[in-house]
């Protein structure tokens, strides 16, 4: 099989190591790619998020698969563009993937398919803004209603933050918060059968203890060891399965990709937002677990086989990925920072990129990943950890909490 893999981030990576590893897979093609993928793909250039471009390389390659992993090329219907050449791909249709482009479609889709979720109001002018606010109450969540690569929630106390940042954006939702854990629940659907991958747990805020402004994901761990049991049937049950039911009964089938994100309430699971691709770094750490081959997965997904495809099958113990970021994250970001030590199996890259001189570089703000695995999270936080004090980036910083509180036992549900 010739897969062709369109992104350049940390998530692509951690997709391209785990295609490589596929025996079904003769030949790997990344677009653009980066210095990491590198190592396992031949790099194509590529404008990712121009529709027919993606098609003709995918037409000019050979490709008999073709992944789409970040969100605005899915938006923009690069996935249409692909399948038109009669070439299968893995990724929600445009207007399927409107479920991640638009948080009032996706509220609108839950409230039809009595999907639990947060109380919410669209908001296009400040009065309507200033209006949720007081409906709901601190703390405060105001989302762009748009793309905005996981940096468009601001979760505070402070209302004239939460004013100014709705201010920033345009049209918004306010929502009620959700109080509980968060989990992300990656499932693989072709339409209507639907698969899903282990939970994990993402932290979104750029300092320990949850301290600072989000970021598009500092951190994940996996598996969940304080999860209720029957979580993940609940979610296919009450979450995935109405979602997809509604979205084929409005002609816009999604099938790809559902990244459902829950907080663990005192009521149950509640959805805080759809997404329409793989999580990062969530990514990093289902993956480092998954033993199935993934080619074969995603392509049956492509296909409309997957009620046919074997059950998963899972490495035992647990992985943890810290992301190294760069001076300034998540409010600025440096770039042209040389990098050592990032040549270490497990260290997924992001935001890197190689100079004329061969040096690799800071190109962005979520720079690397280290991803390590153990018998259990206390062991797999020990791998993540050493691989970080192998690499050196100046002004580069991280979290030292990741999964700590999982690994401790002491994430406790309401």
């Amino acid at each position: 099989m010739r897969v062709l893999l369109i992104g350049n981030g940390g998530r692509e990576h951690a997709l391209a190591l785990s295609l490589a590893a596929d025996p079904a897979v003769d030949q790997l093609i990344a677009a653009p790619g980066n210095p990491g993928i590198a190592a396992v793909a031949e790099l194509r250039p590529v404008a990712a998020t121009a529709p027919q471009a993606v098609a003709a390389l995918a037409v000019e390659v050979g490709a008999d698969l073709v992944v789409v992993g970040p969100e605005a090329p899915l938006v923009a219907g690069v996935a249409d563009a692909v399948r038109a050449k009669g070439i299968a791909c893995f990724g929600p249709s445009g207007a399927a993937a409107v479920l991640e482009g638009s948080k009032t479609f996706a509220k609108d889709v839950m409230t039809a398919a009595g999907v639990p979720t947060a109380q919410a109001a669209t908001c296009r002018t400040p009065d309507e803004v200033a209006a949720a606010l007081d409906d709901f109450g601190a703390p405060y969540v105001v989302k762009n209603d748009g793309l905005a690569a996981g940096k468009g929630v601001v979760v505070t106390d402070d209302r004239a933050a939460a004013l100014a940042h709705a201010e920033s954006c345009g049209q918004v939702v306010v929502e009620e918060y959700l109080a509980g854990p968060e989990v992300s629940l990656f499932v693989v659907t072709d339409g209507v059968a639907a698969v899903p991958l282990l939970p994990a747990q993402d932290f979104k805020r750029v300092g320990d203890g949850d301290a600072g402004p989000n970021t598009g994901g500092m951190g994940a761990y996996a598996p969940l060891p304080w999860a209720p049991p029957g979580l993940v049937d609940q979610v296919m049950a009450e979450v995935v399965q109405p979602t997809l039911t509604e979205m084929r009964d409005r002609g816009t089938p999604f099938a790809g990709l559902l990244y459902v994100g829950l907080a663990i309430t005192a009521t149950g699971p509640r959805v805080i937002e759809f997404n329409a691709r793989f999580g990062d770094p969530e990514t990093q750490v289902v993956l480092a677990l998954l033993a199935t081959p993934l080619a074969g997965l995603l392509y049956a997904a492509a296909t409309g086989t997957l009620a046919d495809h074997p059950p998963l099958s899972w490495r035992d113990g647990a992985a943890v990925t810290v992301v190294l970021a760069s001076a300034g994250y998540p409010t600025t970001s440096r770039s042209g920072d040389v990098i050592t030590g990032a040549e270490q199996p497990g260290v997924i890259h992001a935001g890197t990129a190689r100079t004329e001189s061969g040096d690799l570089v800071a190109a962005g703000g979520r720079v690397l990943s280290a991803t390590g695995t153990g018998a259990d999270l206390i062991q797999a936080r020990e791998a993540a950890y050493r691989l970080l004090s192998g690499i050196t980036l100046a002004g580069g910083h991280y979290r030292r909490d990741i999964g700590l509180a999982a690994a401790q036992g002491r994430i406790t549900l309401p």
